[in-house]
């Protein structure tokens, strides 16, 4: 009969952990949060000092009376939620409701799941961490004040469903700022001059620097025709070589923020399914009796850390000195935290170096191996020998006039033997050396070539771009980075196209409104303050009850202005000039969560609706009479279709462009990258060149 209880949140975790821990103890999931704030209403005591109101979940009242049942039989209890605010606050609303004593040592915090590590926690059980369950509760009840307090506003004075939040207002405000610079972007005019320069038989490039060593920008077809007036012949002087050996160091192991950014670059993974995919990898995947059955293979994955513990690298070192040899080791320096990361916590790493990705193959799911392969790839190259690099850089003078040749090659490739870091304009990066040359030979420019060129406006935010942002500027923490996108998504106050952040209509009209009233709410220091405050509950150094009032008295007296003050925001119908097929009556265009749709304005009588098709030009290849109109599933991805359906079932993912293949007559379509638009044949191999 078991002795011990041990309460984890999830079934997956409570199996690996049973079968770790032996016959002793039993294992169970409290699937989570068991106590939360009402849903019903605002559940904080203003008055009494931000007493919390917490009630037991919908729908947990059964795997309560089940822990319970089980807490009786067991001479201890365990509480082993994650390691991070969330977990602490599960493993104190677990005491309260099983009544364990919050001074007897019963919490256990493991940063991977593996048999090494869950029993050596059970060893050194700990205290609950008040000012952990403190930090939480904190973010908790100020983002119940915000959102349960400005949201009816919102519902009252624009329309029913929506929601303000901290983070997720800021967030929605960063895009709307973003794409008001694209539209009031104007773009700059300037030039540059570059050249093909010729040693015998091997051409390289080079581009113009400046006048008498110094740089000089080009903004006018003026200042070029200066430049090249005053060049004499084709003739230039090498004044200087410079030969430079450059180092280049890997990046740390993934924190939740860079393992986020690169598997959106690498894996075109959206936050949320990065998150639920490394769920499962620190969980446990079965490897098969042989390999030890259930096991976690990547280390917590919700840290701000990039601190590696002694005995990881020490693994790693074995790995790479064995498989690419000892040249290829690291230096071992001291990794350099965020302020405010928690040093108890790991960067997120593969939990055996040992364990390639091409071993675990046949036991995980495509998506599980290619972002396992991603996390061990990067852990694997932080702890390499930098990479050497040989560069060379040319003076090439006439009249004064200096041209500049740059070229680099790889000497030692060090950690790019196994991994690179993505960028988010996916440049390449390709040896380009230079033939030899000596100072004070002469060399002819085969080709000058003047181009002109304009400013580009900032890119939408992509979700890597924006989260990389966010933990910039301090907004948010490693769990909420996925929940916030997913939010603001759900809420339509943005759209994803071609995989960057629009904000809607709704969502501009909502940040207005919000902008004007609860300023604060929206204003990314204020927010980057309150998640300092939030760290040094923390860390100990301040009480949770003073941060929220210092918040809270100014935000009283907004929120009563507001209430006084805010206009209801009527979303007018617009006419579409057609009439409803089914009634007669005009056609408008309403705002709906996802945006604009059509709807009879003879509603509620007639409750017709209509998505609103945009049309791409081309006829029907099936039908030969409609049109091809583009369409959105209802998880927003874009199809294209017949405008004749259900009579015409034509259905299309990729674009029809309207032309016949030139080899079997069939549709041509665009198939779509991250950078290019490939035009090829729907049915046969016949493809045309990439476009940019």
């Amino acid at each position: 009969m078991a002795q011990y209880l041990v309460i984890v949140e999830s079934p997956a975790k409570a199996k690996t952990i049973e079968r770790y821990l032996g016959k002793k103890y039993k294992v169970k999931a409290s699937m989570g949060h068991v106590r939360d704030l009402p849903k019903s209403q605002t559940g904080v005591d203003v008055e009494n000092g931000y007493e919390p109101k917490y009630i037991t979940i919908r729908g947990k009242g059964p795997v309560l009376k089940e822990l319970k049942t089980a807490a009786k039989k067991a001479d201890k209890i365990f509480l082993a939620a994650d390691p991070d605010r969330e977990g602490e606050a599960i493993a104190w609303h677990l005491a309260h409701s099983l009544n364990i004593d919050l001074d007897s040592e019963c919490r256990v915090v493991f940063n991977e799941i593996t048999k090494d590590a869950v029993k050596d926690s059970f060893k050194h059980p700990r205290t609950i961490n008040m000012d952990l369950v403190d930090a939480q509760q904190a973010r908790r009840i100020l983002d119940r004040l915000v959102g349960y307090n400005i949201s009816p506003l919102l519902w009252q004075k624009v329309k029913k469903g929506l929601s303000a939040g901290r983070v997720q207002s800021v967030a929605v405000k960063m895009i709307i700022d973003r794409e008001n610079e694209i539209k009031n972007f104007k773009p700059e005019e300037y030039w540059s001059i570059e050249s093909i320069f010729k040693k015998g038989k091997q051409s390289f490039e080079g581009a113009f620097y400046g006048i008498d060593g110094k740089k000089k920008a080009l903004h006018s077809k003026d200042d070029v025709d200066n430049i090249l007036s005053t060049l004499k012949g084709k003739d230039f002087l090498v004044e200087k070589v410079t030969k430079r050996e450059r180092k280049r160091n890997p990046s740390p192991a993934f924190t939740t923020s860079s393992l986020q950014q690169e598997a959106a670059r690498k894996l075109n993974f959206r936050a949320r399914k990065t998150m639920m995919v490394a769920q499962q990898l620190y969980e446990g995947i079965d490897l098969g009796k042989r390999e030890g059955g259930i096991t976690g293979l990547i280390t917590y994955m919700r840290t701000d850390s990039t601190r590696i513990s002694d005995t990881a690298k020490s693994q790693a070192s074995q790995f790479i000195e064995n498989k690419y040899g000892k040249e290829f080791t690291g230096f071992t320096k001291k990794s350099k935290n965020a302020e405010g990361a928690q040093d108890a916590h790991e960067a997120i790493r593969p939990t055996n170096a040992l364990r390639d990705p091409q071993s675990l193959k046949s036991v995980l799911s495509r998506d599980q191996f290619r972002l396992y392969k991603l996390i061990w790839e990067r852990f694997i190259a932080s702890q390499m020998a930098p990479a050497v690099m040989d560069t060379m850089t040319v003076h090439l003078i006439n009249q004064g006039i200096e041209f500049r040749a740059t070229g680099s090659k790889i000497k030692f490739k060090g950690f790019m033997e196994v991994y690179i870091e993505g960028s988010d304009d996916q440049q390449k990066q390709k040896d380009k050396w230079l033939p030899d040359l000596t100072e004070g030979e002469t060399i002819k420019a085969e080709k000058i070539t003047p181009n002109q060129h304009f400013t580009q406006p900032p890119p939408r935010y992509t979700e890597a771009r924006l989260v990389k942002t966010m933990e910039e500027k301090g907004i948010g923490r490693p769990s909420t980075y996925a929940p916030t996108l997913d939010t603001i998504q759900r809420r339509g106050y943005v759209a994803l196209d071609n995989r960057r952040f629009v904000p809607t209509e709704l969502g501009e009209i909502v940040i207005k409104l919000t902008e004007e009233f609860f300023p604060e709410i929206i204003d990314v220091t204020f927010t980057a303050k309150m998640e300092g405050d939030l760290d040094a509950i923390e860390e100990g150094k301040t009480e949770w009850v003073k941060i929220i009032d210092q918040f809270y008295s100014g935000f009283e007296k907004q929120l009563q202005k507001a209430e006084k003050e805010m206009e209801k925001v009527e979303i007018r119908d617009e006419p579409a000039g057609i009439d409803c097929e089914k009634c007669g009556h005009e056609m408008v265009y309403k705002m709906g969560r996802y945006g604009k749709f059509l709807a009879c304005s003879n509603f509620p009588d007639c409750r017709n609706t209509k998505p609103i098709l945009k049309e791409i030009g081309v006829k029907c290849p099936n039908c030969k009479d409609g049109n091809i109109v583009e369409r959105k599933t209802k998880k927003r991805r874009t199809f294209y279709g017949c405008d004749n359906y259900p009579d015409c079932e034509f259905i299309s993912w990729d674009k029809p462009v309207g032309r016949n293949c030139p080899k079997c007559n069939n549709m041509l379509v665009e198939k779509k990258s991250k950078k290019k638009v490939q035009v090829q044949c729907a049915t046969c191999d016949y493809k045309e060149e990439e476009q940019k």
